[in-house]
């Protein structure tokens, strides 16, 4: 776990608690060698404490310059930076840029709580495939908006803490990356 103290967020940027983040960390247990994806980044403390904890690499996206200012700053401080890809965009855009050429085992997707961006990136996550067979997906979001089913995903666990609800999806099937060669698992031209 990191211990030293990562650059305030930005102005308008809702960091998680830090009882959230300890919640969701014990439950994720062995990170050793998975490829992080950090979607609506803010201060990077996720993919942050999942590098300290192992993660072979992390790629984190925000849309705000501050934010970015801050992870890259983060990354530096605390040696983290050659296994820290930052990009600054939109989250669903950038997933349409990284498909077919990464795969991750683990992503974050905490947008701003007032938005609709949860489903919009779920959604982006199994179009692009750039999830590995059975990637963990965490969601953050406020407790009073439980989170639609989404096709390619199945919720494993919801817990709430104060008013942030934490979801575990597992996704599945279509859209998810083969850990080689990431080509699409697509049922019907497994059948052919």
């Amino acid at each position: 776990m990191c211990s030293r103290r990562l650059a305030p967020p930005p102005e308008g940027v809702r960091p998680t608690s830090d009882r959230v983040r300890e919640a969701l960390f014990a439950r994720l247990g062995d990170l050793r060698g998975c490829r992080v994806l950090d979607l609506y980044a803010g201060t990077g403390a996720l993919a942050i404490e999942a590098l300290s904890r192992g993660a072979q690499d992390a790629v984190l996206v925000d849309r705000s310059l501050g934010a970015l200012n801050v992870i890259r700053s983060n990354l530096q401080s605390l040696g983290l930076e050659s296994r820290g890809r930052v990009i600054r965009g939109d989250a669903v855009k950038t997933l349409r840029r990284l498909k077919g050429t990464q795969v991750f085992d683990l992503v974050f997707v905490d947008p701003p709580y007032a938005s609709d961006q949860v489903v919009l990136a779920l959604a982006a996550l199994v179009e692009a495939g750039v999830l590995v067979g059975a990637a963990t997906v965490v969601v953050e979001s406020p407790k009073r908006h439980s989170l639609p089913p989404v096709v390619g995903f199945s919720i494993q666990d919801e817990r709430s803490y104060g008013d942030t609800r934490l979801t575990w999806l597992v996704s599945q099937g279509r859209g998810a990356a083969k850990e080689k060669g990431m080509a699409k698992t697509d049922e019907s031209s497994q059948r052919k």
